[in-house]
């Protein structure tokens, strides 16, 4: 076939997006297609027609656009197929507000959390108490990530330049160790312990430094905590309305209480990264879980 690969953008992880899509475009052209490039920060007026003769688009954007359901809402009026959820199902995954408020509203446990508006960004105080995680609200990759246990911490904080003219989300700080799990399909698959080397949490670093973070597949933790995850990540995907596969993440709390903390609609897709290292532990290589996804693309499609 011939597939459109489709990543870059404008996002602060714009450099973790062109990574991946290395990755990808070997592993189609491997699986027999060819692959055209399309980086909608070069030229997005061209999206349109970079679609002619195209049989497939394959999406390996983070954060906006793409994970916000901007391109997908194009190719749905387009007509081409594409992997992943749909447009409405990725605008409410990004928005950690609305998000929340599904999660909550399904019955999954997630920490406390305030939503705070750009405009009101300046004169906020937190009702939470600290210590606090503070986000942007439709941010990926840690990005503008903050840990903050004072006021003076969260006044330096409020003043960088990266976090500027954004909403917030702030979260009650969860003690203890990192998990993600993943959902291809119907099938969830095993989790992941996260155990960065050095920092206080998952941070950008971590995610991307080579060496920088132990991961291990499946977790080595009891098969009850095992199941919960699983459970609650297929829950998460199914309150947000997603499709073919998407990755929670939790914090599991030092008293055994297992937190979620967001859903991401577009994983990762280097090699390396979290959902390919947790198909692997279920017996699909990348080219397979690549061949899988345009499956499911193109089934949707049909």
């Amino acid at each position: 076939m011939n597939i459109l690969l489709i990543a870059g953008g404008w996002s602060g992880e714009r450099e973790v997006s062109l990574s991946g899509a290395r990755q990808i475009d070997k592993g189609l052209l491997a699986l027999g297609h060819d692959v055209t490039h399309f980086d909608p920060a070069r030229d997005l007026r061209e999206l349109y027609e970079a679609t002619t003769d195209q049989d497939f688009a394959f999406i390996n954007l983070h954060g906006s656009p793409g994970e916000d359901g901007l391109i997908q809402c194009l190719l749905e009026r387009i007509g081409m197929p594409y992997q992943g959820s749909d447009s409405r199902a990725s605008l409410l995954a990004l928005n950690k507000a609305v998000s929340k408020q599904l999660f909550e509203a399904a019955g999954l446990c997630t920490p406390d959390w305030e939503f705070v508006p750009a405009c009101h960004v300046a004169k906020w105080r937190p009702l939470l108490p600290f210590p606090l995680v503070v986000k942007p609200n439709t941010g990926g990759s840690s990005l503008g990530v903050g840990i903050v246990t004072t006021e003076a911490e969260l006044e330096a904080y409020l003043l960088q330049s990266e976090i500027a003219g954004q909403d917030l989300l702030a979260e009650t700080l969860i003690q203890g160790q990192e998990l993600t799990c993943g959902v291809l399909e119907g099938e969830t698959l095993p989790p992941i312990l996260i155990l960065p080397k050095s920092g206080v949490f998952f941070d950008y670093e971590s995610k991307y430094v080579a060496g920088a973070t132990e991961e291990i597949c499946p977790a080595p933790i009891p098969v009850e905590l095992t199941e919960k995850l699983q459970a609650m990540a297929r829950a998460a995907h199914d309150a947000l309305g997603l499709c073919d596969y998407s990755r929670s993440d939790f914090m599991l709390a030092t008293d055994g209480t297992a937190y979620l903390l967001e859903v991401n609609t577009l994983p990762g897709m280097t090699a390396t990264s979290l959902l390919p290292q947790e198909a692997q532990a279920v017996g699909l290589s990348f080219e397979q879980l690549l061949a899988r996804l345009v499956e499911l693309g193109l089934r949707k499609k049909r």
